[in-house]
């Protein structure tokens, strides 16, 4: 049952990494591929009856955490406070700079909000890669149960004082940035029309290499230093065509882009988003948040969860509530396919 809830709760994170990562990407583009006010009301409307949708997914997450294993939401939450306070603030600036935008009409003000839409967007990825990062790396955990961790210290992944960001956490923030702006770019190229549509591709082309390279860095990063994230892969057959899944599914991204193949093209880039979270979750299990300090200290899907019988009654609850999520979804998006023209705005 708890093996159940683990991935039940991955797959729930890698839905929202994949929808509301391509608003991120959207907003990191946003300034390069819009230069006049019609063109970037043009962009917010290609994401705008969705954006705030998206953001369910991170909610529903965070219920499911507290549901399932409690002791990893509490270790996680007081720990990394000041991160998920930046998170927090960033969804806020996020919403309010799509929201307010057109509320005046003075060049000025619509100016800043671009700006704001773009720092938080760009900000939210890092600040999510960096989080992933932390899994990855681990956290001081010890045997209360709770660590306390600094924004940043020395940036050595393998001292003995290092903080929330370092070298490594860095990296996958970067990592992350690159790839939502790939992705984001690819959602403008299926939605927009003209020279939004123009640019976007543009720049996807380019930066789905870089997102190829930064993931070689960071698998050898993570190999050299948790090289047991890696003999953790090689033990579970299962995850072995992921990665190869992910690599192919940029390169074919990236022609489908080539040929103007844009519906192809966007499923390519969802694919390499989810199957390389899927990996690193099959990769980690049962490990929720690794200690640094022992190995007795981790929480896992085992130490760390609700009682059986609770989890069991939960699934009666999860099960229509995500069919319902779903179907919402389904006739959401079904109901603003297509692309957004010129003009067809209300941003």
């Amino acid at each position: 049952m708890q093996a159940t809830w683990y991935f039940l709760l991955a797959l729930m994170l890698v839905t929202y990494a994949v929808l509301d990562g391509f608003d991120f990407g959207a907003g990191i583009v946003h300034l390069f591929v819009a230069k006049t006010d019609e063109e970037r009301r043009h962009v917010l409307a290609a994401i705008g009856p969705v954006w705030d949708g998206n953001e369910v997914w991170l909610i529903a997450s965070g219920g499911v955490l507290v549901f399932s294993f409690p002791r990893a939401y509490a270790a996680a939450f007081s720990g990394l406070y000041l991160p998920l306070m930046m998170v927090l603030w960033l969804l806020v600036l996020r919403g309010l700079s799509i929201e307010f935008r057109s509320k005046l009409e003075h060049p000025l003000w619509r100016a800043g909000m671009d700006a704001v839409f773009t720092f938080a967007s760009s900000v939210m990825a890092i600040v999510l890669g960096v989080a992933l990062g932390n899994v990855l790396r681990g956290v001081p955990l010890d045997d209360s149960g709770y660590f306390q961790s600094d924004l940043f210290t020395d940036f050595d992944p393998r001292g003995p004082h290092f903080g929330a960001i370092d070298l490594y956490t860095a990296l996958v923030g970067l990592f992350a940035f690159v790839t939502l702006a790939a992705h984001g770019a690819t959602f403008l190229v299926w939605k927009t029309t003209g020279e939004v549509r123009d640019r976007s591709a543009r720049l996807a082309r380019p930066l789905w290499i870089v997102a190829v390279v930064l993931a070689v860095f960071v698998t050898v990063a993570t190999a050299l230093t948790h090289a047991d994230h890696l003999a953790h892969l090689g033990a579970r057959p299962w995850l072995w065509p992921l990665p190869l899944v992910a690599l192919a599914a940029a390169f074919f991204c990236r022609h489908a882009l080539a040929r103007g193949d844009e519906g192809h093209a966007f499923l390519a880039s969802s694919a390499f988003v989810a199957s390389l979270l899927v990996a690193t979750a099959g990769t980690l299990f049962p490990t929720i948040l690794r200690s640094t300090v022992a190995p007795d200290f981790t929480l896992d899907a085992y130490n760390a969860s609700s009682p059986r019988a609770t989890l069991a009654l939960g699934l009666f609850v999860w099960v229509p509530a995500i069919t319902l999520a779903v179907g919402y979804f389904g006739y959401l998006y079904r109901s603003f396919h297509g692309k957004v023209q010129r003009g067809d705005h209300h941003y």
